[in-house]
């Protein structure tokens, strides 16, 4: 399993590199996180007692890989998930699709979880208890039987990018919970790049992988 790895901090912010493997928060299981890890390394780094706040404003599912973004001060945390609710924040992501898909588009659903399956449900028109969800794509290479996919993230809902890539017939490779093909390469998703205004300065920041 890959390490996490600090890619920028300062005294509001931090920005890491999650590895497959890694939770974004701990479920009460043995499986390692990113907010206990990153906990312990300010921590350690800065010899601090007690309780160190972090915040999380966005999270990863376990098996995707990528960079995410923590706030070191309640302050920045607030504003960081106000530029999330607002559409500022800038979330791309490489994945790999089952078939042939040409071209690009945007694909805006209807999302439902299922909390007892823990999957989400996409819907073509609104249903009672369902969040809009949208993303933006460009078809990339296709090698005979999966096209790469460079995705633009509008909103952040559970599984999306997953449900609705299924739900119009090309499931994510490795991704079996939604119907995908098998893959020695486990879920090809990956969040590479992410961009959003320092909380303080305003200073556009970018970060990719």
């Amino acid at each position: 399993m890959d390490s996490p790895r600090i890619i920028f901090e300062d005294n509001h912010l931090l920005v890491a590199y999650k590895p497959v493997g890694y939770l974004s928060q701990s479920d009460g299981s043995d499986a390692p996180d990113m907010l206990s890890f990153l906990k312990t390394y300010i921590k350690d780094k800065y010899n601090k007692p007690g309780n160190v706040y972090l915040g999380l404003v966005h999270r990863l599912d376990r098996n995707v890989s990528g960079v995410m973004v923590f706030a070191r001060t309640s302050k920045c945390a607030s504003r960081l998930s106000d530029q999330i609710r607002k559409g500022t924040v800038t979330k791309r992501y490489k994945a790999k699709v089952s078939g042939e898909l040409n071209g690009g588009g945007k694909l805006i659903n209807y999302l439902v979880k299922d909390d007892k399956a823990n999957k989400a449900l996409v819907y073509d028109e609104e249903v009672s208890g369902a969040k809009r969800c949208e993303l933006i794509y460009e078809a990339g290479s296709f090698n005979g039987k999966c096209t790469e996919v460079d995705i633009e993230l509008i909103t952040g809902r559970f599984h999306q990018i997953r449900a609705q890539f299924a739900h119009i017939g090309h499931p994510l490779l490795g991704d079996i919970k939604y119907g995908g093909p098998g893959s020695e390469e486990g879920l090809v998703l990956k969040s590479y790049y992410l961009a959003f205004d320092h909380p303080t300065t305003g200073e556009r920041l970018e970060f990719s992988l």
